[in-house]
Formats: C-alpha cells, sequence, structure tokens
C-alpha cells in the first residue's frame, strides 16, 4: 500500500487524532526513514537501510531557524498550534543534538507559541542514552511506544535490530517517573506467514501486567489510520478499543481511545 515521507523539517499544522492542531518536526533525513525499528504497520513505509547515517540530519540551526519562521507566521495569522510534535520519517531521538533541539524548542516556544504543548512521539529504543532521557523529561508530553508485553511479537509487529530487546524498551520505559505516555497500537494481520493480533487475551494480559508495572500518567489505545507498507493488516474496531481501555483503566490509569 502507499506510504510517504516528510519532505520538510516542519510540515504541517495538520489535524491529530490525539494532539489536536499539530505542527510536526522531522529530526532525521527527509528523504528517506531512518528508525530503530521497522514496524509493519508504519506510514512512512519500511526502514530500507539498518546502517544508521551519519550525516543528513537537519542541522540544529536548521530546525531552530525554520521552527522560529513557522511560528512567526502562524502567530501573524492568529493560528498557533496545540503541539509542536517531534515525529517525521522515523526515530528523532536519533539526531545527534536531540537536547539541545529540545533546549533550542523550550525557548522557542515561550517567544512565540507559549501555549502550544511539545510532545516527542519515539519508539523509546534510545530513552537510556546520555542527554536524551533528560530531554524527554524536560517536554510537556513524552509519549513512547509499547505495542506488545511478548517478545516474539514484538520482533514480527516492531522489527527491531536483534541487539533490541523488549526487555530493553520495557527498562527505558521504568526510567520515567509519571513524565510518561505510553502509546499501544492494536492491529491484526499477518506477515511473513505469521498471524499478528495483539488483541488476543495472552496479549492483553502481557500488556496490562506491564502498564500495571510502569503505571505511566496515561496509556494512548489506537488503530491504524493511513497507508501501511503490507495490505495484509486490519484496523481494531473502535468498540474493541474501548474495551480494552476499561480493562487498563481499572488499574487506575487514564486510558484515552484513538479509532
Amino acid at each position: 500500500m502507499a506510504t510517504f515521507l516528510f519532505e520538510d523539517v516542519i510540515f504541517g499544522p495538520v489535524n491529530s487524532r490525539r494532539l489536536g492542531v499539530s505542527l510536526g518536526i522531522n529530526l532525521v533525513p527527509v528523504n528517506r526513514k531512518v528508525c530503530t525499528f521497522n514496524c509493519i504497520y508504519c506510514e512512512c513505509g519500511w526502514t530500507n537501510d539498518r546502517h544508521l547515517p551519519s550525516e543528513g540530519f537537519p542541522s540544529r540551526d536548521l530546525v531552530a531557524k525554520s521552527l522560529r519562521g513557522k511560528l512567526k507566521e502562524l502567530r501573524g495569522g492568529g493560528l498557533l498550534p496545540d503541539s509542536l510534535t517531534f515525529a517525521g520519517n522515523g526515530e528523532p531521538t536519533l539526531h545527534p543534538e536531540f537536547p539541545g533541539i529540545i533546549d533550542d524548542t523550550l525557548r522557542i516556544r515561550e517567544e512565540y507559541a507559549p501555549e502550544s504543548r511539545i510532545v516527542v512521539l519515539s519508539n523509546g529504543s534510545l530513552a537510556h542514552r546520555k542527554g536524551i532521557k533528560e530531554a524527554l523529561d524536560r517536554v510537556d508530553r513524552n509519549i513512547l511506544k509499547l505495542d506488545t508485553g511478548i517478545e516474539d511479537t514484538f520482533r514480527r509487529l516492531n522489527q527491531p535490530p536483534a541487539s533490541i530487546k523488549l526487555e530493553d524498551i520495557i527498562r527505558n520505559l521504568k526510567l520515567f517517573d509519571q513524565n510518561l505516555i505510553i502509546q499501544t497500537l492494536f492491529i491484526r494481520g499477518s506477515h511473513k506467514g505469521a498471524v499478528i493480533d495483539n488483541t488476543t487475551e495472552e496479549e492483553l494480559g502481557a500488556l496490562l501486567a506491564l502498564y500495571n508495572e510502569i503505571r505511566p500518567a496515561e496509556v494512548q489505545v489506537y488503530t491504524i489510520a493511513r497507508d501501511t507498507p503490507i495490505s495484509s493488516l486490519s484496523k481494531v474496531t473502535i468498540s474493541e478499543l474501548e474495551a480494552i481501555a476499561v480493562r487498563i483503566q481499572e488499574l487506575g490509569i487514564d486510558t484515552s481511545v484513538f479509532g
């Protein structure tokens, strides 16, 4: 199925299911996907090169200049975004100057859009690295991925490199004290002959146990909304997502549903 890459450092604003009017910030190269995962549902397509680039990232100065210019333009039109969202063509924390860019964004936000929230969407694989954890602690909404509590499903669904285990992701999520939102995408389908369904009772039991152990401030439950790299995937219904959310809320954890 058709997927797409963001062609600019700053993109949008767009209307987001979860973040309101969101101005996107893409910290990875604009001409390809760069990520530590290769999720079978990613709207940006496949991670074709497992060798992470040493160049091609937008400079820290370019990110700051582009963001400042866009916010000036939006403020002039009276339409400032609800969120300044680090997303784009892969994993934003791969940028070698990610902590400094977060500092710049905090300053620019206070000058031009003090009501906007700074959001990072990340898979959490690098959250343990020096500077990255502290930078994620400084943003308003630190949203990290956890799609399964079972290693085999993790390997089929998120397709990380062999060096990254599910236990590493769980350990990284536990680094955060309440300044953590977990996003879980529920999906059904198949890939390379394997059935994938993280809504089964076994899957839900493992996820619920981890939510209870990690105790995030919130869990966001959602399903696919855009094209995916393969056509053998299907959405989970809103009624099923709502039923899952009830079980999470029974743990005393705030839960949002996005169908």
